[in-house]
Parts: structure tokens; C-alpha cells; sequence
């Protein structure tokens, strides 16, 4: 691989003529660059993908290849690709249905709009993996028909359809008014009784780790029953009595679903699983009672899920700061906090409520300059990133606060070439600082010469628009093949030196 005809070929600036160019050297690395081009032509995309089938089906994914386009012989998955998009010829189906390669038929059990002929087909394919495919994509009464297969794999599929209708999913759960699977992966490859070690040394095993058949299917009975669960097309109420199944994944799967009866939420509340548990705290179906106690749970992982329940109470989610490491992501109930709610925050004694407020990105001019004058930290440093926030304010922060608020204020999206500046020469650099003005667009050939300096940043910030065209192709020579590359991308490089680049290739493969 030529690391600057691959950044060459992912370079913006590169006219379309030395696209051709690039086009006309036929190498697989730079062709696969040139694919995920915004601007290719069709009779470019048509080139690349009749000479490469990956890149053939990415630019059918892209929209760019019609059913004019492609053969279904000569690259099934490209006519594949366009299958999936409902943009392919509906005999193509027909073809690929009969087609010898597996993996080419379950392709085409997930694709949608299917004519009937074919869904009849595909369901009645020897290959099991086939037929699972079509169970797991298949419209409703495809999915109702392949409840009652008698490999259980593939009910396993229709459990986890979400188009699979509701009476369907209830009479998986209750087992009652199907007949019974004869067959599934396990027995299908060993005798019963057999249970597949989760350390199974065969490199050409395919089972999953715990499967086990003891005629009964166990396993996979279990994995259907789980997927069932999950699903949220599956009543309430034929799920609700799995809240103290023996089975503890089973009790997991139920803690996220909404809808059920409140006893069942107070079962899982007092599971023994903190996963059980914290997903159960996440789940905006659960009521305030339930909520306050989770709030008590002695699992830092239960709290702090409760935290990001966008139901949670203001008063709980700032007891929960005071206990509970919550992390930087936004929070929904702070998110959707209403004027006053607003305000109340801004005015919280705790720092860390505050803090958790300044990191929304809407907030109201003065709430946000508030915040920003704040004399905490934590809470400066949430809202450093804020739209709005002037030169004047940025360059205040950092005087009060110093490496505590750099990183939010590279970040800022209205951060000038000054304050970007500044931030690069603070001394000891902060790293993740640097990060965020490698790919600031208001960065400047100065602000960028720090993060040059940085082995970790070198290859984004190679790539800037901003570096002088002379520094860009300086860094075409850089013994880092990914610096070389990123330089080679850079659309501040002169069009002479691309020119340079392309002939000598073409030259080179002529010679």
C-alpha cells in the first residue's frame, strides 16, 4: 500500500481528472479509498465497482450503482446490496435463491420485499442457517409460519423478529400451542447428551459457548425464551411471570422491558444480579417508590443507571451525586428539565448538580455565562464547551482555572484562533486538549504546531486545511506512513504536487 496515493485518493481538493487518474491505476488499497469519495461520478463508481466486488456493494450502499449496473453472476453481492435497498431486479432473487454459495442464499433471506415464490424457497432451504435468516428479517406471516419449524434455531429467530405478531411471541414464551422442536445446532453436530465447553479448543467449532442438547434442547430453548423477552412485541403479560425465574439471564432481559405489572418491577428490584438491577434503575416504566429505593442500592452500577432514568427526581439525582461517580454524559432528565427546573439547578449548593447542568448545550445566555463564571472547576470545565461563550469569557476561564477547563475550551465550537493558541502553548501540554484542536475548524497554523509536536495527534492534525501548503507537503515525506497519508489528504495541498504524485504512479505502473 502507497500510504500518499491513498491519502491522495481521499483528498477533497483532488480535481476529477487525477481521480481518473487514480482510477486508471487499478490497485485494490486506493480503489477502496477512492469508493468512499463523496464526489464520484456514476461512470467512476460503475469502473471501481466492476472491478472490485467489496467496493462494488459499498457503493451500492451509497446509492450510487442502479440494477443497470450489475450482474448477478458475475458479483451476487453487489446485486445483493441493491436487493437490500429494494433497488435490485426482482429475477435476481430467483437466480440468487438457487444459488450454491450459502452465504450468498442467507444474504438474500434478510433482504425485504422478496417475491413470494422465493420466501417459499428460502424457508424450505436445506441449509438451517438459511431459513434462520429468513425467520429473524421475514415479514409477519412469514415469522408466524416459522414459529412452529422444527429446528429450534429457527424459532429462536421468529423470537427475536420484532414483526413477529404478539399471540406468535406469547406462544413461545408459554411453549403450550406449538409442537415441540425435534432438532437444534447441538444435536444436530453431536449426540446427546452433550454440553459445549465455553473453553472449546476445535478452531472450527461453531457452537456457542454453554450450548447443550440433552435431547430436550435446553439451551437453545433457554436462548429463545431470552430472546422472546427481549422483545418488545411480546405481551407484558406473558413475560411478567419470568421475574423469578431460576434463570438469571432471563430475569436480566425482563428488567429494561416496559409495560409490566408493578409486582414484577418489585421483584427485580430486590434481585440478587446488579446488572439485574442497574437495568431495572435505567427503565423509565418504574414508578417513584420503586425509584428512591433503587436510589439506596448498595451497587455504585445500580445508581448510577437510576441517574440516567430520564423519571428520576431532581432531589434524588442530586443525592445520587453525593454517593456516585455518574460520569460526563449528558443526563435525560437534565436534558429535558424545564425552565424553572433550569434555574433551580443553576442555583444548587452542590457543585456537582450544577456541573451536571452546564454540560446541556441549550441553556439560556445568562444561565450559560453564570455557570461560566462559576468558582468550581468541575462545573467551568462541563460548560467550557457551550456554543456562545465569548473570546473574553473563554480567555477568563482559563486564567481562573487554568489545564482544568482547556480541554472543554479547545472544544468549543466558537473557540477563536487566540484562545486555540493559547490553549496549544500551555505548558505541560494537555493532551486531550491538543485532540480537540487537531480537528478544530478555527485552529491555526499555530495552534496546530503543538499538536504536530504530539506522536498521538501528528496524523490528525497532518490533515488540517489550516498548516501552510508548504508544511503539508514537508510532512508528505514524514517516516510515519499515517502522517505521510494524512498529509496526502490534506486539501491545502498545492495541486502541482498532487499532479506530481499521480503522474509519477502512472508512470511507475507503465514502466
Amino acid at each position: 500500500m502507497d500510504p500518499l496515493l491513498c491519502g491522495l485518493a481521499g483528498n477533497p481538493a483532488l480535481p476529477v481528472a487525477l481521480v481518473d487518474g487514480l482510477i486508471a491505476l487499478a490497485d485494490p488499497d486506493i480503489d477502496d479509498e477512492l469508493a468512499r469519495r463523496d464526489d464520484l461520478g456514476r461512470a467512476q463508481a460503475i469502473t471501481l465497482a466492476a472491478r472490485d466486488e467489496a467496493g462494488g456493494v459499498l457503493l451500492a450502499y451509497e446509492g450510487l450503482l442502479t440494477a443497470a449496473d450489475a450482474d448477478p453472476t458475475a458479483q451476487p453481492r453487489v446485486a445483493l446490496a441493491l436487493l437490500d435497498q429494494r433497488a435490485g431486479d426482482p429475477a435476481w432473487a430467483r437466480l440468487l435463491a438457487a444459488s450454491p454459495v450459502v452465504a450468498h442464499r442467507e444474504r438474500l433471506a434478510a433482504c425485504p420485499g422478496l417475491p413470494p415464490d422465493v420466501v417459499e424457497t428460502l424457508a424450505a432451504d436445506p441449509d438451517v442457517g438459511v431459513v434462520v435468516e429468513l425467520a429473524l428479517w421475514g415479514e409477519p406471516d412469514v415469522a408466524a409460519r416459522l414459529a412452529r419449524h422444527p429446528h429450534a434455531e429457527v424459532r429462536r429467530a421468529v423470537a427475536a423478529n420484532e414483526t413477529t405478531p404478539p399471540e406468535v411471541l406469547a406462544a413461545l414464551v408459554g411453549g403450550e400451542a406449538l409442537p415441540p422442536a425435534r432438532h437444534c445446532l447441538v444435536c444436530d453436530r453431536e449426540e446427546p447428551p452433550f454440553a459445549h465447553s465455553p473453553d472449546c479448543p476445535r478452531p472450527d467449532c461453531e457452537l456457542r459457548p454453554g450450548a447443550s442438547c440433552d435431547g430436550s434442547h435446553e439451551s437453545t430453548a433457554l436462548d429463545i425464551l431470552r430472546a422472546a423477552l427481549e422483545n418488545p412485541a411480546t405481551p407484558a403479560e406473558a413475560a411478567a411471570g419470568f421475574a423469578d425465574h431460576p434463570s438469571m439471564l432471563l430475569r436480566w432481559a425482563l428488567a429494561a422491558r416496559p409495560g409490566l405489572p408493578p409486582q414484577a418491577y418489585a421483584r427485580l428490584a430486590v434481585d440478587p444480579t446488579p446488572g439485574v438491577r442497574a437495568d431495572l434503575a435505567s427503565n423509565p416504566a418504574i414508578d417513584d417508590t420503586l425509584i428512591r429505593v433503587l436510589a439506596g442500592d448498595s451497587s455504585p452500577d445500580v445508581r448510577r443507571a437510576l441517574a440516567h432514568n430520564p423519571r428520576v427526581p431532581l432531589d434524588v439525582l442530586a443525592d445520587l451525586t453525593a454517593t456516585t461517580r455518574i460520569g460526563a454524559m449528558p443526563l435525560p432528565r437534565i436534558a429535558s428539565a424545564t425552565a424553572a427546573e433550569v434555574e433551580e439547578l443553576a442555583r444548587s449548593p452542590h457543585a456537582a448538580v450544577r456541573a451536571l447542568l452546564a454540560r446541556r448545550r441549550d441553556l439560556p445566555d445568562g444561565i450559560r455565562d453564570a455557570l461560566a463564571d462559576d468558582p468550581d472547576a468541575k462545573v467551568v470545565a462541563a460548560v467550557a464547551a457551550h456554543p456562545g461563550l465569548t473570546e473574553a469569557r473563554l480567555h477568563a476561564m482559563v486564567d481562573r482555572h487554568s489545564a482544568q477547563v482547556l480541554t472543554g475550551t479547545a472544544a468549543n465550537p466558537d473557540a477563536t484562533p487566540a484562545v486555540l493558541e493559547r490553549v496549544a502553548r500551555h505548558r505541560p501540554p494537555v493532551r486531550k486538549a491538543l485532540r480537540e484542536i487537531a480537528r478544530h475548524p478555527r485552529a491555526t497554523a499555530p495552534a496546530l504546531l503543538p499538536c504536530l509536536a504530539d506522536a498521538r495527534f501528528r496524523p490528525l492534525a497532518a490533515r488540517h486545511p489550516a498548516l501552510p501548503p508548504e508544511m503539508v507537503v514537508e510532512l508528505l515525506s514524514d517516516p510515519a506512513a499515517p502522517v505521510a497519508e494524512a498529509a496526502a489528504a490534506n486539501p491545502s495541498l498545492p495541486l502541482a504536487v498532487m499532479e506530481v504524485l499521480t503522474r509519477r504512479a502512472i508512470d511507475g505502473q507503465a514502466s
